[in-house]
């Protein structure tokens, strides 16, 4: 199928990242931290630092399902702390939302078939008659997955500590209160069942109200249009063009920050980040846009 070419002038930002994680290991345990930012043909990464204390033997690979980098390593007994800095440099390519129409499930490339279907926090296929209620009139495209995010930020209060490990996208819609994870698995399994393939992405929070809380780690949206991942963020606390990706998936149970095997107490992470300008470069802070924005292609 032949899709319209609908870029228009582009942009690009800096953000300057890091973050900081200390756990007390009980017991021998293994870990796997999933908070290297992505490298990617619209993301370039330097000046990355991954460190221990104690020190201890780590490596990095990519994930051969969603491309994520997992820094992995084995601890003993003790206190573990474990510092990771890295810059990255987003390069935005951004369309007019109304030449952005959805693919029909029979031609859209192989690699995104997984993001329509329904996953452990995001069951699709038991809001489908709720998704055609409320946004089966919408033409499909870009409107229409723009409405299914500003309906789940309408309908849902963003406050810490209202959810857990287990909520999923059922639980969110029904108590209509959450934290970004739990935005986003909402607005995941409405676009799934609207037939749009879906993702969950990690990043920060740049732009963020400081009244929500401390620097975090921050989820949102690929939306597949057209030929590409468009962004979108069910919260609207950040703007799009602030945002890195650290991680991707089909739903949180794929991007959390840290995955251990054994017996281990963790404190919340300490985030830091900052967007850097650089007019001679072409590097620009980040900016509120009614554009569409992609930072990656098929993946």
């Amino acid at each position: 199928m032949q899709h319209r070419s609908s870029e228009i002038a582009g942009s690009r930002v800096r953000i300057v990242y890091a973050v900081e994680l200390n756990f007390e290991v009980i017991a021998p345990t293994d870990f796997i931290f999933n908070i290297h930012a992505s490298r990617t043909p619209q993301q370039s990464v330097t000046g990355e630092s991954f460190v221990t204390t104690p020190a201890v033997p780590v490596r990095v690979d990519d994930d051969p399902t969603f491309g994520n980098r997992l820094g992995r390593l084995h601890a003993e007994p003790g206190p573990l702390n474990v510092r990771y800095a890295a810059t990255a440099d987003v390069s935005h390519y951004t369309s007019e939302p109304s030449l952005l129409f959805a693919v029909p499930p029979a031609e859209l490339p192989p690699a995104v078939l997984r993001y329509l279907r329904p996953s452990r926090y995001c069951q699709s296929d038991r809001v489908s008659s709720l998704a055609w209620q409320q946004f089966g009139h919408l033409a499909p495209g870009y409107e229409q997955a723009q409405a299914v995010c500003t309906w789940v930020r309408q309908r849902t209060r963003f406050q810490p500590g209202t959810s857990g490990v287990n909520t999923s996208a059922l639980d969110t819609l029904d108590a209509g209160v959450g934290v970004c994870r739990d935005f986003a698995h909402a607005a995941i399994s409405l676009l799934r069942a609207l037939n749009y393939p879906t993702r969950i992405v990690t990043g920060v929070d740049y732009g963020a109200d400081p009244g929500l809380g401390p620097p975090d780690f921050h989820c949102y949206l690929d939306v597949f249009l057209g030929d590409r991942w468009y962004l979108f963020d069910p919260t609207g606390i950040c703007p799009l063009t602030g945002l890195i990706r650290i991680a991707t998936g089909s739903d949180a149970a794929d991007v959390s920050f840290a995955t251990t095997f054994g017996q281990v107490r963790g404190t919340m992470p300490k985030l830091s980040f900052t967007a850097v300008e650089d007019v001679a470069a072409g590097i620009m802070l980040p900016y509120p846009t009614s554009l569409a924005i992609s930072t990656v292609s098929v993946l």
